[in-house]
Protein backbone atom coordinates (compact mmCIF):
# COMPACT_ATOMS: atom_id res chain seq x y z
CA UNK A 1 0.00 0.00 0.00
CA UNK A 2 1.10 3.57 -1.14
CA UNK A 3 1.70 5.78 1.71
CA UNK A 4 1.29 9.02 0.23
CA UNK A 5 -1.61 9.47 -1.59
CA UNK A 6 -1.88 11.12 -4.95
CA UNK A 7 -3.08 14.49 -4.76
CA UNK A 8 -5.49 15.63 -6.94
CA UNK A 9 -7.48 18.96 -8.20
CA UNK A 10 -10.40 19.12 -10.15
CA UNK A 11 -11.18 22.08 -12.40
CA UNK A 12 -14.59 21.86 -13.81
CA UNK A 13 -17.51 24.54 -14.10
CA UNK A 14 -20.24 22.09 -12.82
CA UNK A 15 -20.61 22.60 -9.27
CA UNK A 16 -22.65 19.92 -8.56
CA UNK A 17 -20.38 17.60 -11.26
CA UNK A 18 -17.24 18.71 -8.94
CA UNK A 19 -18.82 18.05 -5.83
CA UNK A 20 -19.63 14.46 -6.56
CA UNK A 21 -16.45 13.43 -8.37
CA UNK A 22 -14.39 14.95 -5.22
CA UNK A 23 -16.73 12.68 -2.82
CA UNK A 24 -16.73 9.50 -5.26
CA UNK A 25 -12.58 10.17 -5.40
CA UNK A 26 -11.70 10.72 -2.20
CA UNK A 27 -13.45 7.36 -1.04
CA UNK A 28 -10.71 5.75 -2.54
CA UNK A 29 -7.79 5.27 0.17
CA UNK A 30 -5.09 6.08 -2.78
CA UNK A 31 -6.02 9.39 -3.79
CA UNK A 32 -7.16 13.12 -2.12
CA UNK A 33 -9.34 15.97 -3.92
CA UNK A 34 -7.06 18.56 -2.64
CA UNK A 35 -8.21 21.59 -4.40
CA UNK A 36 -11.21 21.91 -6.73
CA UNK A 37 -12.38 25.36 -8.73
CA UNK A 38 -15.22 26.02 -11.33
CA UNK A 39 -13.33 28.70 -13.31
CA UNK A 40 -9.76 27.95 -15.18
CA UNK A 41 -8.88 31.43 -14.95
CA UNK A 42 -9.75 31.37 -11.13
CA UNK A 43 -7.82 27.92 -10.72
CA UNK A 44 -4.59 29.90 -12.51
CA UNK A 45 -4.67 32.47 -10.60
CA UNK A 46 -6.10 31.46 -6.64
CA UNK A 47 -4.20 28.34 -6.54
CA UNK A 48 -1.21 26.71 -6.29
CA UNK A 49 -1.48 24.19 -9.26
CA UNK A 50 2.60 23.40 -8.28
CA UNK A 51 1.12 21.11 -5.39
CA UNK A 52 -0.75 18.58 -7.54
CA UNK A 53 -0.09 15.67 -9.02
CA UNK A 54 -2.80 15.52 -11.49
CA UNK A 55 -5.27 17.36 -12.81
CA UNK A 56 -8.96 16.24 -13.66
CA UNK A 57 -9.90 19.23 -16.46
CA UNK A 58 -12.92 20.24 -18.49
CA UNK A 59 -12.12 21.18 -22.06
CA UNK A 60 -14.59 24.01 -22.12
CA UNK A 61 -16.00 26.05 -19.07
CA UNK A 62 -17.51 29.75 -18.61
CA UNK A 63 -14.33 31.82 -17.47
CA UNK A 64 -11.25 29.80 -18.90
CA UNK A 65 -10.89 26.91 -20.49
CA UNK A 66 -9.20 23.92 -20.60
CA UNK A 67 -6.96 24.91 -23.55
CA UNK A 68 -5.84 27.73 -21.68
CA UNK A 69 -5.21 26.07 -18.46
CA UNK A 70 -3.09 23.59 -19.91
CA UNK A 71 -1.32 25.91 -22.41
CA UNK A 72 -0.12 28.07 -18.77
CA UNK A 73 0.96 24.67 -17.07
CA UNK A 74 3.38 24.31 -20.12
CA UNK A 75 4.72 27.58 -20.11
CA UNK A 76 5.30 27.04 -16.22
CA UNK A 77 6.69 23.46 -16.91
CA UNK A 78 4.77 21.93 -14.00
CA UNK A 79 5.04 18.59 -13.37
CA UNK A 80 1.15 18.13 -12.48
CA UNK A 81 -0.78 15.44 -14.83
CA UNK A 82 -2.91 16.56 -16.88
CA UNK A 83 -6.14 14.21 -17.44
CA UNK A 84 -8.69 16.12 -20.01
CA UNK A 85 -12.26 14.59 -19.07
CA UNK A 86 -14.92 16.51 -21.40
CA UNK A 87 -18.38 16.01 -22.50
CA UNK A 88 -16.77 17.49 -25.97
CA UNK A 89 -14.78 14.02 -26.06
CA UNK A 90 -13.96 13.58 -29.88
CA UNK A 91 -11.89 10.63 -31.01
CA UNK A 92 -10.11 13.01 -33.86
CA UNK A 93 -9.17 15.57 -30.60
CA UNK A 94 -6.81 12.66 -29.59
CA UNK A 95 -3.38 13.50 -31.25
CA UNK A 96 -4.20 17.45 -30.44
CA UNK A 97 -5.19 17.17 -27.13
CA UNK A 98 -1.66 15.32 -26.77
CA UNK A 99 0.41 17.70 -28.39
CA UNK A 100 -1.71 20.66 -25.94
CA UNK A 101 -0.07 18.37 -23.15
CA UNK A 102 -2.72 15.97 -21.73
CA UNK A 103 -1.67 13.07 -20.50
CA UNK A 104 -4.75 11.68 -21.25
CA UNK A 105 -7.97 12.46 -23.22
CA UNK A 106 -11.12 10.87 -21.83
CA UNK A 107 -15.25 11.08 -22.22
CA UNK A 108 -17.02 12.25 -19.05
CA UNK A 109 -19.51 8.74 -20.11
CA UNK A 110 -16.27 7.05 -18.77
CA UNK A 111 -17.47 4.35 -15.85
CA UNK A 112 -16.14 6.02 -12.15
CA UNK A 113 -14.37 3.11 -11.38
CA UNK A 114 -12.22 2.86 -14.84
CA UNK A 115 -11.72 6.97 -14.54
CA UNK A 116 -9.92 6.08 -11.22
CA UNK A 117 -8.05 3.47 -12.59
CA UNK A 118 -6.91 5.87 -14.95
CA UNK A 119 -5.80 8.85 -12.40
CA UNK A 120 -3.24 5.32 -11.17
CA UNK A 121 -2.01 4.78 -14.93
CA UNK A 122 -1.55 8.04 -15.31
CA UNK A 123 0.29 9.17 -12.14
CA UNK A 124 2.69 6.33 -12.20
CA UNK A 125 3.29 5.67 -15.92
CA UNK A 126 2.87 9.37 -17.15
CA UNK A 127 -0.11 8.89 -19.61
CA UNK A 128 -3.01 6.52 -20.97
CA UNK A 129 -4.19 5.61 -24.04
CA UNK A 130 -7.30 2.98 -24.50
CA UNK A 131 -7.09 0.45 -27.59
CA UNK A 132 -9.46 2.61 -29.33
CA UNK A 133 -7.32 5.54 -29.01
CA UNK A 134 -4.11 3.66 -30.15
CA UNK A 135 -6.62 2.58 -33.20
CA UNK A 136 -7.16 6.61 -33.92
CA UNK A 137 -3.33 7.76 -33.58
CA UNK A 138 -2.40 4.95 -35.81
CA UNK A 139 -4.09 7.02 -38.67
CA UNK A 140 -3.71 10.30 -37.17
CA UNK A 141 -0.07 10.64 -36.31
CA UNK A 142 1.85 9.79 -39.68
CA UNK A 143 0.44 12.79 -42.03
CA UNK A 144 -2.28 14.57 -40.45
CA UNK A 145 -0.06 15.93 -37.54
CA UNK A 146 2.45 18.25 -37.78
CA UNK A 147 5.97 17.28 -36.64
CA UNK A 148 6.91 17.81 -33.16
CA UNK A 149 10.35 17.86 -33.23
CA UNK A 150 13.92 19.21 -34.80
CA UNK A 151 15.52 15.84 -34.76
CA UNK A 152 15.30 12.57 -36.57
CA UNK A 153 15.69 9.75 -35.26
CA UNK A 154 19.10 8.56 -36.58
CA UNK A 155 20.13 11.92 -34.17
CA UNK A 156 19.44 9.80 -31.20
CA UNK A 157 22.03 7.65 -29.46
CA UNK A 158 21.41 4.10 -28.95
CA UNK A 159 21.02 4.25 -25.24
CA UNK A 160 17.99 6.99 -25.79
CA UNK A 161 16.62 4.98 -28.39
CA UNK A 162 16.99 2.06 -25.59
CA UNK A 163 15.41 4.64 -22.75
CA UNK A 164 12.60 5.13 -25.60
CA UNK A 165 11.35 1.83 -26.22
CA UNK A 166 10.89 1.37 -22.63
CA UNK A 167 9.37 4.57 -22.12
CA UNK A 168 6.80 3.08 -24.29
CA UNK A 169 5.99 0.05 -22.87
CA UNK A 170 5.31 2.31 -19.68
CA UNK A 171 8.34 1.15 -17.40
CA UNK A 172 9.14 3.86 -14.47
CA UNK A 173 12.22 5.32 -14.14
CA UNK A 174 13.05 2.65 -11.61
CA UNK A 175 12.69 0.25 -14.06
CA UNK A 176 14.20 1.47 -16.86
CA UNK A 177 17.40 1.65 -14.88
CA UNK A 178 17.31 -1.68 -13.66
CA UNK A 179 16.84 -3.16 -17.17
CA UNK A 180 19.66 -1.10 -18.41
CA UNK A 181 22.04 -1.35 -15.63
CA UNK A 182 22.32 2.14 -14.98
CA UNK A 183 21.08 4.63 -12.45
CA UNK A 184 17.73 6.64 -12.04
CA UNK A 185 19.61 9.63 -12.35
CA UNK A 186 21.05 8.74 -15.71
CA UNK A 187 17.74 7.52 -17.21
CA UNK A 188 15.83 11.03 -16.38
CA UNK A 189 18.99 12.94 -18.25
CA UNK A 190 18.61 10.77 -21.16
CA UNK A 191 14.36 11.63 -20.77
CA UNK A 192 15.69 15.12 -21.04
CA UNK A 193 17.89 15.08 -23.52
CA UNK A 194 15.30 12.96 -25.65
CA UNK A 195 12.48 15.84 -25.20
CA UNK A 196 15.06 18.51 -26.04
CA UNK A 197 15.67 16.33 -29.42
CA UNK A 198 12.21 15.83 -29.87
CA UNK A 199 10.57 18.93 -28.89
CA UNK A 200 8.22 17.60 -27.22
CA UNK A 201 6.57 18.33 -23.59
CA UNK A 202 5.89 15.25 -21.69
CA UNK A 203 6.47 11.34 -22.08
CA UNK A 204 3.23 10.87 -24.06
CA UNK A 205 4.89 13.24 -26.66
CA UNK A 206 7.50 11.10 -26.96
CA UNK A 207 5.74 7.78 -27.59
CA UNK A 208 3.62 9.65 -29.96
CA UNK A 209 7.27 10.53 -31.69
CA UNK A 210 8.64 6.91 -31.11
CA UNK A 211 5.33 5.70 -33.33
CA UNK A 212 5.82 8.52 -36.05
CA UNK A 213 9.09 7.36 -36.52
CA UNK A 214 8.35 3.49 -36.31
CA UNK A 215 11.05 3.48 -33.52
CA UNK A 216 8.02 1.70 -31.64
CA UNK A 217 5.00 -0.27 -33.55
CA UNK A 218 1.42 1.28 -31.98
CA UNK A 219 0.55 -2.19 -31.79
CA UNK A 220 3.27 -2.87 -29.12
CA UNK A 221 2.69 -0.19 -27.32
CA UNK A 222 1.63 -1.17 -23.56
CA UNK A 223 -1.33 -0.14 -22.53
CA UNK A 224 -2.88 0.13 -19.28
CA UNK A 225 -4.22 -3.25 -17.83
CA UNK A 226 -8.14 -3.69 -17.62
Amino acid sequence: MENLKIKIGIVDDDLLFVQLLKNYINNDERFEVVLTSTSGQHFLNETDNNALDVLILDLRMANGDGLEVMSALSQKEADTKIIVLSSFYRRSFMGQMLKMGAHAFLSKEIELEELLNVIHSVYHKGHYFSDEQIDVMRGQLSNKLPEFHAYSKDDLTDREVDVLKLVCQQLSTKEIADALFISPKTVETHKTNLMIKTCVKNMAGLVIYAVQNNIVDANEIVLFDK
